[in-house]
This record gives structure tokens, C-alpha cells and sequence, in this order.
């Protein structure tokens, strides 16, 4: 009896070790069944082809015109097919760039677009550079990017070459070879995709951070509320290395397939292109409105010497037809002076549709399309935005009171780079706070200004008055210095600077010659930066605990 249970416990011990160990042989042929479909997974994804949204608009457009610039005329497949060999390029030997960072410096035109589509495809953040920038803030913007690559049109080598060589970065230039394009890593719209660099209060530029659900966000609001169709044509004169040149001209035009008409800004060539008469869209800072008026003036005055009044006339008025041909013409990133809003529509039939936005949030308040314009105001939130204005204590204020801008939206950017401290402070309860303080009247918004005197608007640009000083004292003459925006028609502000020279050797204003100093400061200073003025002062204003009164320093140069 004690055998036969001893043997039956056996066979019940046996029996389970041999159920147990087919479960877990069982389970472990599962996991690895579905490591292997995991594996799978990820290589069919990596395998193919690229789909995040601005692809997948473009190639519906293959055969249309996508940009025209001085390097000739380009479709959409054209635009296509070299992004995808500049991607395969910049992969090297890599399946997917995983959000490493490629600087570029490339001319506005068709190399650019491919180049920054080429870094997108490749899983890559793409860090525009601007041209007129000298070494050091293109250094900066380089390091604190934490960018691997570079990429260069060949004019920008001598500048760019030292500063790969120093950081030992891979260099490419747009001239070299393209080999055939490969399958491309599938790229997630929630993907970090552009880092831009903007001015703060807190002196050095901050990086930026927009995904490619981001800029989906904020070119398909816009597309929606200006109603932008295939069918449109643009004239691209703006900056490339901002959010306004980047996104609300470019990136919207080629989202809907329009045609994208890339130039370098020249108030002459302007007018002649828009004499054609063909384009429907223009969008511009308030200084280029100003300086196509300039140039309209000099024309009618004579001033230019090279026609007969009547050529003359004939001139201008195919210059306003052109004009009156476009459907929309949009002022922004800065206050538009009503003798500029007046002046143009005089010159051109449009009354110039204001909009406020900035490179946190692209664009957030918007005059309608259709319908009444008031001057001094940036209308409503548009598609897919909210704003409200609150009070010191973040509380909502009522109609007709000033309070700081807050925006929400899926449009807002996902962080500072490298700089969470910075991020979190910019936001209370998901909303973003601007900085900016504005007033609700008559169901519109109007910007009243900035909160802090330490940013100047200037030509479209958002400069750091702080960023300015901190290069100015180290200039072996100045002591100290206060820089301060001061209002001006063509530029909104002027940069101007407060100089308290060294006791020894520079006791005069003649000391220091205007154009020495600028020429000095260019080469430390991106030149939109750099004072148009300057003053030498004993001391500078400054109030019971010490600190420089910014008020005081404006009114010097008034």
C-alpha cells in the first residue's frame, strides 16, 4: 500500500514538473514568437517608406510646381527625391538619426527646403543658422545644440569649417555628391523636428523645441483660417532661420501644394516680381513695408534718375496692380505703424492684415480674412488656439482690461532645449504666458507691449537688450552700458546704447567713432543686434538700490 502511494505521488510530482515545464517552455516560445514579431515589427517600419505629414501632403502633389528661386524651377517630386538622397547622405551608415541635431546654413531657395526635408526624413532635428551671423552666435547655436553635423553651402565654409574642425563635427556641403536614396526610418509625428533660437530676458538665446505634431498644429490652423489652396503663389522674402519665414510662408504654402517664389530681399527686385502680377499671397515684417514704400517714393520723386515720368508712372501703376491682384498681403512679428498701414494701402488697394504670434507658440491671434480690419489690432484666436488674459496673480481680468497673453494650444512648443528650469517657468497650469500684455476691445485683441524692457522688437527680430550688454562690456573702452529700444517708423525700434567709458584714455565721445564701434560689434554681434546709436554718459540713471533705470537711459536719446 505504501509502495502503490509512493508511486502515485511520484507520477503526480512527475506529472506536474512535466506540465510546469511545457507552460514554460510553451510561454517561452511565446516571448520569443513575439520577440520576433517585435523585431519584425521594427524592421518593417524601419523599412518603410517615410509618412509623417508633410511627405505624405507633398506627394500628392508630385507633378505641380513646388519652388521657383534663382536655382531654377522645382516639383514636388524633384523636391522628393533630392530630400530623400540629402537623408540617405546624412545616414551614412546609420538606419535612423533618432533626433540628433544637424545645423545648417543654406541660401533661401530650393537647396534649403531639401536640405531641411532631408534632415526631417532622416529622423534628425533640424537647427536652422542665419547667414548675417558672425562666428560666436553661430558657435553658440551650434554648441548648446549639441549638433553632430553641419551642413553648408559652400559660400558659408570659411566661417563654418573652423568651428566643425574645433568641435570635431562632420561637415558636409551641399556641392558633394548625393548618393541614390534608400528606404527611409519611419518618422513619428511626435518627433522632436526644429529647434529655433530666441531671445529671452535672461540674456544668451534659447533654444526652442517644436515636434512634427507642433508644426502640423500650427500651419494647419493657418491654412484654415487665411484659406490657402493649391492654387496660390507666394513671394518668400523673410529670414529663414524664423518661425515666420519657416512656417507661416514656406511650410504652409508647400503643405497645400501651392507654389513657393524664393528671393533675396531687394526693394526694387520685390516690386519687379510682384509688377508680374501672377503672385496671390505676400507676407512681410512692418521694416519691409517701410522700405517698399521708400523705394515706391524714390521712384515717383525721380530719385532713382534712370526714366521718363511717364515710364515712371507706367511703372507704378503696374506695381499696384500687381498688388491688387494678390487676395492677401500680412504684416507680423512686429508692431505695424499706422502711417506704414496707411501708406500701403494708398500704394497697394489692401488694407494689411496684422497677426501676433511668436516662436513659442507660432501663430495665435489673427485679423479675419474677411470681414472688418481696425488698425492697432491682431483680431481673434485663430483655429485651434485659446487665449486669455490674466492678472499678476494668473486670475482673469475683464473686457477692456490689460492682462499678460496666455496661450493653449497643440501648437505650443514641447520645451527649451536643454533647459527645464527655463520650461517650466513658462507655463502655469498648461498654459503658456507670453511676456506680452494686451487689451480686449471690441471683441479684438490689441497688443500693448512687451513686460520686460530688456526686449526690443526690431526689423521683425526679438533681441535681448541683456544679450547686447554682456558682449558691449567687452569692448576694451566701455566701462558699462545700457541698451534700450527706442521707437522708430522703419524699424519699430532702434537698438540703442548708453556708454560709460574706461577713466584712462577715452575721455571723449570721439574716442569711441560710431562706425569703429559698429564695425567692432559686428563681428561679435549679429548685425539686426548691433546699437544704431550711441551716447556716452558720465554714469547712468539709476534708482535707490542701484539698479539702471531703463526709462531714464530711452529718454537720453529722445
Amino acid at each position: 500500500m505504501e509502495e502503490a502511494c509512493l508511486i502515485n505521488l511520484s507520477f503526480c510530482l512527475f506529472y506536474k514538473i512535466l506540465v510546469s515545464g511545457l507552460t514554460f517552455y510553451l510561454r517561452l516560445l511565446y516571448a520569443f514568437r513575439a520577440r520576433q514579431l517585435w523585431h519584425l515589427t521594427l524592421t518593417l517600419n524601419r523599412y518603410r517608406s517615410v509618412n509623417f505629414p508633410l511627405i505624405t501632403q507633398a506627394q500628392k502633389h508630385h507633378e505641380r510646381t513646388a519652388i521657383v528661386a534663382t536655382e531654377g524651377t522645382f516639383t514636388y517630386r524633384d523636391l522628393l527625391h533630392v530630400s530623400s538622397q540629402i537623408a540617405t547622405h546624412l545616414l551614412k551608415d546609420a538606419e535612423d538619426l533618432e533626433e540628433r541635431r544637424v545645423a545648417f546654413l543654406v541660401p533661401s531657395g530650393f537647396q534649403y527646403v531639401a536640405t531641411q526635408w532631408g534632415i526631417w526624413r532622416a529622423g534628425g532635428i533640424a537647427v536652422p543658422l542665419c547667414h548675417s551671423h558672425p562666428r560666436p552666435e553661430l558657435e553658440y547655436v551650434i554648441t548648446h545644440s549639441g549638433a553632430s553635423i553641419i551642413v553648408a553651402h559652400p559660400d558659408f565654409e570659411t566661417i563654418l569649417r573652423p568651428i566643425a574642425e574645433a568641435h570635431h563635427l562632420r561637415l558636409i556641403l551641399t556641392t558633394e555628391a548625393l548618393p541614390s536614396a534608400v528606404v527611409l526610418p519611419a518618422i513619428a509625428i511626435t518627433r522632436r523636428a526644429l529647434i529655433l533660437y530666441t531671445s529671452g530676458t535672461t540674456g544668451k538665446p534659447k533654444g526652442v523645441v517644436t515636434t512634427h505634431e507642433n508644426i502640423q498644429a500650427q500651419v494647419t490652423s493657418l491654412i484654415t483660417a487665411w484659406e490657402w489652396v493649391a492654387d496660390d503663389r507666394i513671394l518668400h522674402v523673410l529670414p529663414l532661420h524664423h518661425i515666420h519665414g519657416i512656417i507661416n510662408v514656406l511650410t504652409c504654402a508647400l503643405w497645400v501644394g501651392a507654389e513657393c517664389h524664393m528671393v533675396p530681399f531687394d526693394a526694387q527686385v520685390i516690386w519687379n516680381r510682384i509688377s508680374d502680377g501672377d503672385l496671390t499671397l505676400f507676407m512681410a515684417v512692418p521694416t519691409i513695408y517701410a522700405k517698399l514704400i521708400t523705394a515706391w517714393e524714390a521712384d515717383s520723386n525721380g530719385d532713382l534718375g534712370d526714366a521718363s515720368a511717364e515710364i515712371r508712372c507706367n511703372r507704378q501703376q503696374r506695381r499696384s496692380a500687381g498688388c491688387t491682384k494678390m487676395r492677401l498681403m500680412v504684416s507680423g512679428s512686429a508692431a505695424l505703424p499706422i502711417q506704414v498701414l496707411e501708406k500701403w494701402n494708398s500704394i497697394s488697394g489692401h488694407f494689411l492684415l496684422e497677426r501676433y504670434g511668436m516662436t513659442e507658440i507660432g501663430m495665435a491671434l489673427s485679423n479675419p480674412l474677411h470681414g472688418q480690419r481696425r488698425a492697432g489690432s491682431v483680431g481673434k484666436p485663430l483655429p485651434q488656439v485659446r487665449v486669455k488674459l490674466v492678472d499678476e496673480s494668473g486670475e482673469g481680468v475683464p473686457s477692456e482690461t490689460p492682462g499678460e497673453i496666455q496661450v493653449r494650444s497643440p501648437g505650443v512648443f514641447l520645451e527649451y532645449w536643454q533647459n527645464p528650469e527655463a520650461t517650466a517657468k513658462a507655463f502655469r497650469d498648461g498654459w503658456f504666458c507670453t511676456g506680452d500684455f494686451a487689451v480686449v476691445e471690441n471683441d479684438d485683441y490689441r497688443i500693448l507691449g512687451r513686460m520686460s524692457v530688456d526686449i526690443i522688437k526690431t526689423g521683425g527680430y526679438k533681441v535681448s537688450a541683456l544679450e547686447i550688454e554682456e558682449v558691449l562690456r567687452t569692448h576694451p573702452a566701455i566701462q558699462e552700458c545700457a541698451v534700450v529700444g527706442i521707437a522708430d517708423l522703419e524699424w519699430g525700434e532702434r537698438v540703442c546704447a548708453a556708454l560709460v567709458l574706461q577713466a584712462e584714455g577715452f575721455q571723449a565721445k570721439q574716442s569711441l567713432p560710431l562706425d569703429v564701434f559698429r564695425n567692432w560689434a559686428k563681428e561679435q554681434l549679429a548685425v539686426y543686434k548691433v546699437p544704431t546709436r550711441i551716447l556716452t554718459v558720465e554714469e547712468l540713471p539709476r534708482n535707490a538700490m542701484g539698479k539702471v533705470t531703463k526709462p531714464a537711459v530711452a529718454e537720453l536719446f529722445l
